[in-house]
């Protein structure tokens, strides 16, 4: 069952840009591994490598001790080595037992075999604690339920080394607890484990040992246990990192700029009031599925929704999010390749289309665009060699700051924020969390919706905790403690 893997010299180049410089170390069987290092690190891509996503441009993978060249990813299956992607790939209008079976179909003669697959498929789904009938489309499933149909779609698979990229990223602590669970199991039966994450107190949990990339580098493979989190967070960006937060300035004392009065979203929410104050950065908690972000989309025009809007004393119905951002209403969905970006676009294309209108006088002028980009480049810290790539070519963090860029383009009063630093490492997290900052200091609203508590604790004047729809509490930060959060969110206080 166990499996070695080692790299030794592996390359990996894009054209002129090199991303992986001479990687050599070893994964060991039946061990837990954390892979740690910033966005842009080399981490997806080296992994990429192992599965058969990618052909390395120099060195070699040697899996048992003999060099291995997988050609696509059903050969690195076949060996027992499985990648969870940390984007999504599923087919959305695929059953859940026809996505976890896709390209293994089981089959009884020349027809499919349907019962044992969904049967299969129930049995691992149970596993991983998604309480769905495998006959449901994916497209019906909400971000959080598609992550566990790709664990689910990896245990299917027998895998000997199975890595996950990020694979708590959209997962309530209950599903996440879960999966350490199946994780544990699993290492019991001797299947290597690879954990990608920017959650350095899982890492510390769940994890054996650490290895750390840096700019496309090997740096150092320690002892979990041998490492503090902040000594984690310093290898990976190759200096000492100060706090991650910026100091809390004073709540402010202005008059609410955005108003919510008795709102509802059809089965989601259910008479939801909050206020915002220019200056201020609000918080919104809850579980998945208590419906943070399926309210805004109802405030935004996204979806169908019914209440009493204002901004700055003024009564909105907002259809779309063209009109919210006349009305000077942003929103950054959580769905950053889904919803944020345009990621087979430039980065001058997607900065540019919320806020065209200033562009084109009447013709788009291309020179102006330029200059904005960079300029973003310059004030959001975007890390990028070349300003005439496409958004998919940025690493996690910097497409993220993009996407923040963009949705900043049109001069907004009022920020919403949706998940801002879902897999994002610790450096980009601390840029954005300064950001936000900056943006409430310049006098923005800013709402950040996050299911990461630290974050809101660290970054918030006052959190709203939201269950089953509803408005549960409002804390100010003499309550912000992850116990209380977690208390409303869950109903035990």
């Amino acid at each position: 069952m166990s499996l070695t893997v080692e790299f030794r010299k592996v390359t990996k180049s894009f054209g002129p840009v090199q991303v992986l410089h001479g990687v050599s170390f070893a994964f060991e069987p039946g061990r837990t591994y954390g892979l740690l290092g910033e966005n842009g690190a080399g981490k997806s891509t080296l992994m990429k490598i192992l599965a058969g996503y990618l052909e390395p441009s120099g060195g070699e993978v040697l899996v048992d001790g003999a060099p291995r060249h997988f050609r696509n990813s059903r050969e690195a299956e076949a060996a027992g080595i499985v990648l969870i992607h940390q984007e999504f790939n599923l087919a959305e209008d695929l059953t859940i037992a026809q996505n976890i079976f896709l390209g293994h179909e089981k089959k009884r003669g020349l027809l499919l075999d349907d019962d044992t697959m969904r049967r299969e498929a129930a049995q691992v789904l149970r596993q991983v604690g998604l309480q769905a009938s495998p006959d449901t489309r994916v497209r019906q499933l909400i971000v959080a339920e598609k992550q566990l149909v790709e664990i689910a779609k990896a245990l299917a698979r027998q895998a000997r080394l199975l890595v996950m990229d990020e694979p708590t990223a959209t997962l309530t602590p209950g599903e996440t607890q879960r999966l350490f669970a199946v994780m544990a199991q699993l290492k019991a039966e001797g299947v290597t484990l690879v954990y990608i994450s920017h959650k350095l107190d899982e890492v510390e949990k769940v994890t054996d040992e650490v290895v750390v990339m840096r700019d496309g580098r090997f740096v150092t493979r320690q002892p979990t246990a041998s490492l503090t989190r902040h000594e984690m967070a310093n290898l990976m960006v190759g200096r000492e990192l100060s706090d991650l937060f910026p100091p809390k300035d004073p709540p402010p004392e202005t008059p609410p700029l955005l108003q919510v009065r008795g709102f509802r979203v059809p089965g989601w929410a259910e008479d939801v009031s909050f206020e915002v104050r220019a200056g201020e950065i609000l918080g919104f908690a809850g579980l998945v599925g208590a419906g943070r972000t399926e309210l805004f989309e109802g405030l935004l025009g996204l979806r169908p929704g019914e209440g009493e809007l204002q901004v700055d004393g003024k009564r909105l119905q907002l259809r779309n999010p063209g009109e919210a951002a006349n009305e000077g209403i942003t929103y950054l969905s959580e769905d950053r390749k889904g919803k944020g970006l345009h990621v087979d676009f430039g980065l001058r294309q997607n900065l540019t289309l919320m806020n065209l209108h200033a562009y084109a006088q009447p013709w788009l002028n291309p020179a102006r665009e330029q200059q904005a980009l960079k300029e973003a480049v310059q004030s959001f810290g975007i890390r990028t060699g070349d300003l005439e790539q496409r958004a998919s070519a940025l690493s996690g963090g910097n497409q993220q700051k993009l996407a923040l860029a963009k949705v900043l383009q049109p001069k907004p009063r009022v920020v919403v924020l949706d998940e801002p630093t879902r897999g994002v490492d610790v450096g980009a997290k601390r840029d954005i969390y300064f950001l936000v900052q900056r943006l409430a200091r310049e006098g923005q609203a800013v709402i950040v919706i996050s299911s990461e508590l630290v974050e809101l604790i660290g970054l918030c004047h006052r959190v709203a905790v939201m269950r089953a729809g509803r408005l549960a509490a409002t804390l100010d930060q003499a309550g912000l403690t992850e116990e209380d959060l977690i208390a409303h969110a869950t109903g035990t206080r």
